[in-house]
């Protein structure tokens, strides 16, 4: 397979697992469409025409030839320079490396992550919370990240694998739509009463239980384990956390649990002021499961999987 396969499949599967729905991916693309149609001719070489296809802007080849062939790829968490040198080192020591992985966002997919979050409002809109509100504070929260993102340095990752001549692409909200989609599913077919439940649930799956083991796995930071979890919303994807005051309006929405990746102090104590449950899964883990869960659909079975940064293959089901 090329790395244009991966690439594709990667995006097509998050399509596929988007939590909005497929009008709502559908209508992101239009958007897209819409916007450079719109625009004037010498603005237009300035558009990311991967938008007309693509509605994740988090998720991007970055470097090398997309039609390279790849039998061997290093995959990780985050995958920065550092982690470049590495899969030289890996090469040089026998074996080419020939595409670097990573989930988090480099380069100019880490410039756009912004924008991926708007499809948080709709996903609220799901879970009861009306439109007008969540676009309302989100839309702050997102000014927030673009302008909290503007003075990074954000190529130097990518620099270090052109230099050195590997390719690299980034799968940011494909994976994430894939760990919220399966666990979303467990939470709403087993329906844990307690959130003590939900707990015990997470502990059972393979990325959770390793991540305990490292003391990262998950913990319930707002409510108690006796508490009964009420309606659960499992909050793992939109590019990263939104607004704090989202908090009451799930909560008058009638959410009891939020499941999250990682929450800050801030939104915490919202949450709490509002009388939701907080579980945190973990960020690591459930990156692991994500990347895991989304590596089985898009893999071919002759490629071979480098694991770094943060990262365990763990596979559940056959690749062909």
């Amino acid at each position: 397979m090329t790395i244009k396969d991966i690439y594709e499949r990667a995006v097509k599967r998050g399509m596929e697992l988007d939590p909005r729905g497929p009008d709502e991916v559908a209508q992101d693309l239009k958007r897209a469409d819409r916007e450079l149609a719109d625009l004037r001719e010498k603005d237009r070489k300035w558009f990311d025409r991967e938008r007309l296809k693509n509605p994740y802007s988090d998720t991007r080849i970055l470097s090398g030839d997309p039609e390279t062939e790849v039998k061997r790829v290093i995959v990780g968490i985050d995958m920065e320079v550092g982690e470049v040198v590495l899969a030289d080192r890996i090469g040089e020591r026998g074996g080419r490396i020939d595409l670097i992985i990573s989930h988090h966002p480099e380069g100019r997919a880490m410039a756009a992550l912004y924008e991926v979050m708007g499809m948080q409002a709709p996903l609220l809109l799901k879970y009861g919370v009306p439109i007008h509100f969540a676009e309302g504070v989100m839309e702050e929260r997102i000014n927030e990240v673009e302008r909290k993102l503007l003075p990074a340095n954000h190529t130097r990752a990518i620099d270090a694998a052109r230099l050195l001549g590997i390719p690299f692409m980034c799968v940011h909200t494909p994976s994430d739509n894939a760990v919220a989609n399966f666990l979303q599913g467990i939470f709403d077919e087993k329906k844990p009463l307690y959130v003590s439940d939900a707990l015990d649930m997470l502990r059972d799956m393979p990325e959770y239980r390793f991540a305990a083991n490292e003391t990262a796995g998950p913990k319930i930071v707002t409510g108690g384990s006796g508490r009964r979890a009420g309606r659960i919303f499992v909050d793992m994807t939109g590019g990263t956390g939104g607004s704090k005051n989202v908090y009451e309006g799930l909560s008058r929405a009638g959410v009891g649990t939020i499941v999250g990746m990682h929450i800050s102090e801030d939104h915490r104590k919202e949450a709490q002021k509002h009388h939701i449950n907080v579980l945190i899964a973990g960020h690591i883990a459930s990156d692991n499961l994500g990347m895991n869960l989304l590596l089985d659909d898009v893999l071919d079975a002759g490629v071979d999987v480098i694991n770094c940064s943060g990262f365990k293959r763990i596979t559940r089901k056959e690749r062909g």
